[in-house]
């Protein structure tokens, strides 16, 4: 415990309130502090990390990586994803699917002014508290179609940015959307490589096209007579098997932001105009992989006489009714539905007049659940 303390207090200067830990404030591998023994260190920073449990403190387990390259590679090795561990600690950690045992609790909140959402932790249960920045994004609206761009910092949420990482666009009525990741979404599709670099899109290379691949497929059910009734909407994953849910599935998890070779773009469907639409991406020569790709659908409510609405159990989570507000869960693929697909997924709704609560669990990861929220807020007169 001795040892632990005297750790913490010498990184105190080092640490930052930020999810990544950037190559900048990694120091020269020779230095004094990656010259400790190695049984000593690995003893020290894995009490540190079995101990920050939650946000703030955790924190320190990401200053811990940012010491210099031999700390980063313990402290990389002893965090686990998100999926085991139920915490997010660096930024991969938001393309990682969420915790099996339980919804992992955020919130996000709008600002009109700028049209801008934000993508928060929950630190506590309560609805009130600052939370963890995790993501930002920023509604486009165009003639055609309207974008949001989503970024690991809201200072800067630019598709050029270094901290770009997706984005969701639109059709023109607002019922169909598709979510697209700034780099392979499948972890077994990554190979290292020094020639080219997705983790930051500013300096890719000639070699790779600079473009968005597509992962979630999101609809709205057409109301166009005008009937009584909530939304009701699908999400196809393509990066996530219908397979994953049941007993010993697997979903694709990300281990880290890694180069990529240029040569496994030439089969890979890559968006580079604002013409390129959904609708031609699934009659493309690709549409045959969605066979087996996990299928959400939101939750049908009941109708309450005496409260003379429709209904969800929320849990306490949701406090506001909204024609916003859903619940998700897997379709069946075939046959009956199982004890697994009665298990939500994500569900989102409405707190305040600019707060909505967001969690989120395993297949899915925040950034999926994230862009699939987004796309609640966009206007949808053919739906209502």
């Amino acid at each position: 415990m001795k040892i632990k303390c005297i750790a913490r207090l010498r990184l105190r200067p080092l640490v930052q309130d930020q999810l990544e830990c950037s190559d900048q404030v990694a120091v020269a591998g020779g230095c004094c502090w990656a010259n400790l023994p190695q049984e000593l260190l690995r003893e020290v920073l894995l009490r540190i990390e079995d101990s920050e449990s939650r946000w703030p403190q955790r924190r320190n387990v990401v200053a811990c990586a940012g010491v210099c390259r031999s700390w980063r590679l313990i402290i990389k090795q002893m965090v686990k994803v998100t999926e085991l561990s139920g915490k997010l600690t660096f930024p991969i950690s938001l393309k990682q699917p969420g915790p099996k045992d339980c919804l992992l609790q955020c919130f996000i909140k709008r600002k009109r002014s700028t049209q801008t959402y934000y993508l928060y932790l929950g630190l506590t249960n309560a609805l009130t508290d600052n939370g963890k920045f995790l993501l930002a994004a920023r509604k486009c609206k165009r003639p055609t179609c309207t974008d949001y761009i989503i970024s690991l910092w809201a200072g800067d949420m630019s598709k050029g940015s270094s901290t770009y990482v997706g984005k969701l666009r639109s059709n023109f009525l607002g019922t169909k959307f598709t979510a697209f990741d700034g780099q392979l979404p499948r972890a077994d599709a990554m190979t290292k490589s020094n020639s080219s670099r997705l983790a930051y899109l500013k300096q890719v290379s000639p070699r790779v096209p600079f473009g968005n691949y597509p992962m979630v497929h999101i609809s709205y059910e057409l109301n166009m007579l005008g009937s009584r009734g909530p939304r009701k909407m699908q999400c196809i994953m393509d990066t996530i098997p219908a397979s994953s849910i049941g007993p010993g599935g697997t979903a694709p998890t990300q281990a880290e932001f890694s180069f990529s070779n240029a040569n496994l773009f030439q089969s890979i469907p890559i968006f580079h105009s604002k013409s390129a639409s959904m609708e031609n991406f699934l009659s493309g020569p690709l549409s045959a992989q969605k066979d087996g790709a996990l299928v959400l659908r939101n939750k049908a409510p009941r109708w309450h006489e005496q409260l003379q609405c429709w209904c969800l159990n929320f849990h306490g989570r949701v406090t506001v009714a909204s024609v916003k507000n859903f619940q998700l869960v897997a379709s069946p693929e075939n046959g009956p539905a199982g004890p697994e697909h009665e298990k939500i997924i994500l569900q989102f709704g409405k707190v305040g007049k600019d707060l909505f609560t967001m969690d989120y669990r395993y297949p899915i990861s925040a950034f999926q659940a994230f862009a699939i929220c987004l796309s609640s807020f966009d206007t949808k007169i053919a739906c209502e």
